[in-house]
């Protein structure tokens, strides 16, 4: 028996992602590519991520922090914060950085008046309230916010337009034109960027492409759509998420498995126990009908999952034993998009929480 010590870990495939960059690139030829690496990236590390997406015209994380760590590993590429900032003194440690930002209220532009920074902020955005009703500016207030930019020394221009969608996700959803001709209103006659595609959109919707589109879970090839694969729009998944086998308990009818004893044994069964549970990021939501693969063979989550540890069905496996290898996605036999379905969630939030104790094993191919 061969046991890593690395269990659980989240396989991170390097040339997955460059392919799905490639993906993008090739359906937006007259785009620009901003990459979304927020969130650790969707859970694959947002420096190797980076690294990876070298050839992306421009990075986008959620926070301060995310681009404050891009910049201390040595990325040099233009890093948009989505969400803005929130005071001053953040503004002034943004400029400090070299980072790019989002205006998304009257509040953050009065900051570049207080602000105290050696050179101007480059390559900064006015998000545009479309639909989404989250952050941005009326589209009856754009022509001030964006008169009030211009003429503030602290920024070179041309700040750019951005707005997203609410249901990109939604083939054909009248609402997305709806969001794009507010934006493409907004916009006329001014010769500045636009940006609002985001993964749906470039794969659905070419009319949003404009100037720079926003790919996300798309680069970790996770396809945006219920009703398609990663596979069926050519995209590969970056991440496969694998275990191991550490018990195998023979139970009698009759016998309970896990917390509260939520499966019962209806005869003799084979379970084997698996280093993951929730406190790793596997959600909770899997208990008692999540699947798993094992020596090729998909088999049931017994129970419910514990913070470390899950059970599963051996009861059709040949030959299992302490130290094969268990694959909780990731693949063609098991994708994510499939457990998400089985979690009553999506795929963002699975790859989202694989938690920091979860190795991540970098590879190219």
């Amino acid at each position: 028996m061969v046991m890593s010590k690395s269990y659980p870990v989240a396989k991170i495939d390097l040339a997955a992602l460059k392919h799905n960059l490639k993906q993008v690139k090739q359906l937006t030829p007259s785009s620009r590519v901003m990459s979304v690496i927020k969130a650790n990236a969707y859970g694959h590390g947002i420096i190797h991520t980076a690294q990876a997406l070298a050839d992306s015209d421009a990075f986008a994380v959620a926070r301060l922090s995310e681009g404050i760590k891009l910049r201390e590993a040595g990325v040099q590429h233009d890093i948009v914060l989505l969400e803005g900032v929130l005071t001053v003194e953040d503004l002034q440690t943004a400029a400090e950085f070299s980072l790019s930002l989002v205006f998304h209220n009257q509040l953050q532009i009065d900051f570049l008046s207080q602000a105290q920074i050696s050179k101007p902020l480059t390559f900064c955005w006015l998000m545009v309230e479309t639909g989404m009703n989250r952050l941005g500016f009326p589209v009856d207030k754009v022509d001030k916010a964006l008169q009030d930019l211009t003429q503030s020394k602290k920024l070179s221009n041309p700040v750019g337009l951005m707005s997203h969608f609410a249901n990109a996700d939604s083939v054909d959803d009248l609402r997305n034109q709806q969001q794009l001709e507010k934006l493409e209103r907004c916009a006329d006659k001014r010769n500045i960027p636009i940006s609002m595609a985001n993964s749906g959109a470039i794969l659905s919707f070419a009319a949003s492409n404009y100037d720079w589109v926003r790919p996300g879970l798309m680069l970790y090839g996770v396809s945006p759509f219920e009703n398609q694969s990663a596979s069926d729009i050519g995209l590969k998944p970056v991440m496969k998420l694998t275990s191991v086998l550490t018990a195998i308990q023979d139970l009698q009818a009759g016998d309970q498995v896990g917390y509260g004893g939520d499966w019962i044994a209806s005869q003799a069964t084979a379970v084997g126990i698996v280093s993951i549970g929730y406190g790793d990021g596997y959600s909770r939501q899997l208990s008692n009908v999540g699947k798993v693969v094992v020596n090729d063979k998909i088999v049931a989550v017994l129970g419910r999952v514990s913070m470390d540890m899950i059970a599963i069905d051996l009861s059709d496996i040949d030959k299992a034993s302490v130290g094969n290898e268990v694959l909780l996605w990731g693949s063609d036999i098991l994708p994510i998009e499939d457990i998400a379905q089985q979690a009553k969630t999506i795929p963002y939030e699975l790859l989202c929480q694989v938690s920091e104790r979860v190795k991540r094993d970098y590879q190219h191919g």
